[in-house]
């Protein structure tokens, strides 16, 4: 909501992101569930980025009990990505998923989520933005995986601002960087014919600075590129909000 009315927005580090980072033309998806038919969106589009969101996937979608009172939700996002995102890695159309976005790819393939992660995972609200989306603690980037092959790294330091993440992984998808409590911080989509990797962190806070978040939306837009390249229009990347 906006004043009384609702609306569809993104924020502007993640479009910034997509425009400056991934050399891509950014568009604003909105939330409207089956009232936009899959098919039509994926016909207009040459990737798409899942971002973060300050609400969490409602827990009936994995099988869990209802969440605690005052926790926010988005029905109309769950009704709009959690299919659309199986739809794209199916036809091959690349993905990046970013905090919720990571949520959402593992609920998507039928993992659960643990809701109440160590506190030295969450936003701190009181600190300003810089801090907050400082580097928070490492992650282990694991060999051979997506993240090794387009930045040569085998550690990080991400910030960290989620109340939620994975707790039962997904099948079908594999791990590419976990912090130290063993908590999964990345993952891709084992058999994608295209780019689809998601991470816990906020790789668009001031991508250009960090070598890794620079290797991400690099490669997403390449492979948003590739993808205009097989028939479809100049590379657009939608981003989820």
């Amino acid at each position: 909501m906006i004043g009384a009315h609702p609306s569809h927005v993104a924020g502007e580090k993640y479009i910034a992101a997509i425009v400056d980072g991934s050399h891509a033309l950014a568009f604003v998806l909105p939330a409207l569930g089956v009232r936009q038919p899959i098919k039509d969106v994926l016909a207009a589009v040459d990737g798409l980025l899942f971002t973060g969101s300050y609400s969490n996937v409602e827990p009936h979608c994995y099988g869990a009990a209802a969440s605690a009172p005052d926790t926010l939700h988005d029905p109309a996002r769950d009704a709009t990505t959690l299919p659309l995102m199986r739809a794209a890695i199916e036809r091959g159309v690349p993905v990046l998923a970013i905090c919720r976005g990571l949520q959402e790819m593992n609920v998507a393939f039928g993992g659960t989520l643990n809701r109440d992660v160590h506190p030295s995972h969450r936003e701190r609200k009181d600190d300003p933005l810089d801090t907050q989306y400082g580097p928070s603690h490492p992650v282990e980037i694991r060999a051979g995986g997506v993240l090794h092959a387009l930045s040569g790294m085998r550690e990080a330091r991400v910030n960290s601002l989620h109340a939620q993440g994975i707790e039962r992984l997904a099948d079908g998808l594999a791990i590419e960087a976990v912090a130290p409590d063993g908590l999964i911080e990345a993952v891709r989509v084992k058999h994608a014919d295209a780019f689809a990797l998601a991470v816990q962190w906020h790789p668009e806070w001031k991508h250009a600075q960090d070598r890794l978040s620079a290797a991400i939306f690099r490669a997403f837009g390449n492979a948003c590129r590739k993808t205009a390249t097989q028939g479809l229009t100049p590379c657009n990347a939608s981003t989820n909000f």
